[in-house]
């Protein structure tokens, strides 16, 4: 499965909206809050730049054909021209930067930017499986931030595949890095495994087929991801899906001239 990854900042969203569709830009009026507003605008400008290069649709007045629509479990779904699109993309933004992960294809896929900051004992505490737990334990001090976004970002990722979102227990998620060094530029491998039956405490219950505890029963069946990460810049980023993705693509941002983008970026 091929993996499209594009970043923007929010210097790269234009201040007008005209690259809004009318539904888009009424959802954007019902918003209250600023920062809800700019983080929403940031993913949605970074979708469309994605898929206006994929999809060759690169005139900026195209870019109100391509609508991005929250599904009801709050997934991004891709329209175009009013139609579903046989595209997965998957949004995540954190401090001003959003990434977009596409596939062409109808597929189960994650995507998650983390920023590495310190958390707290309390936090691996209520989030973390035992596994996981371990495996932050036996960290240097130098890597266990790090590690710690990496984990975080493998389950948010996970957890956008399964279209539940932080609805689901953390710890039904265990994310396994396939390389410990953090001094990698390029992608290393990432596998994740959601088990249906783990209950509140992350140890697995007895019966797998019963519902899961943390999550109401929405999940009834195990799963494992395989994917992708990448540390760079001070930032962690994961993308997970099934069937096994390759390694993420960066999309390049032609130039187009001053008359087919506006802002040019």
């Amino acid at each position: 499965m091929n993996v499209y990854w594009l970043e923007q900042t929010e210097a790269h969203v234009p201040a007008d909206n005209d690259w809004l569709s009318a539904r888009e830009a009424a959802c954007l009026n019902a918003m209250r809050f600023a920062k809800r507003r700019a983080d929403w605008r940031l993913g949605r400008w970074t979708a469309k730049r994605a898929l206006s290069v994929i999809l060759e649709m690169p005139a900026y007045p195209l870019f109100r054909k391509i609508e991005i629509r929250a599904a009801p479990s709050g997934a991004p779904e891709v329209f175009l021209d009013g139609r579903p699109a046989a595209v997965t993309i998957s949004l995540s933004h954190r401090a001003g930067i959003a990434a977009c992960a596409v596939s062409m294809s109808d597929v189960k896929m994650g995507c998650d930017l983390e920023m590495i900051e310190p958390r707290s004992d309390a936090f691996i505490a209520d989030y973390f499986t035992l596994e996981e737990q371990a495996l932050v334990a036996h960290a240097s001090a130098a890597e266990r931030d790090r590690l710690l976004a990496l984990l975080w970002s493998g389950k948010e990722s996970a957890l956008k595949a399964l279209r539940e979102g932080l609805r689901l227990d953390t710890r039904s998620v265990i994310v396994i890095p396939c390389a410990a060094s953090f001094e990698l530029n390029g992608w290393s491998e990432l596998r994740v495994r959601y088990t249906a039956g783990r209950d509140a405490g992350g140890h697995s219950s007895g019966d797998r087929h019963s519902g899961d505890r943390s999550s109401g029963g929405r999940s009834s069946a195990d799963q494992v991801f395989r994917g992708w990460w990448q540390h760079a810049d001070g930032i962690v980023r994961t993308v997970v899906g099934a069937p096994p993705p390759h390694s993420p693509v960066r999309l390049r941002i032609p130039d187009y001239g001053p008359c087919a983008a506006s802002p040019c970026a």
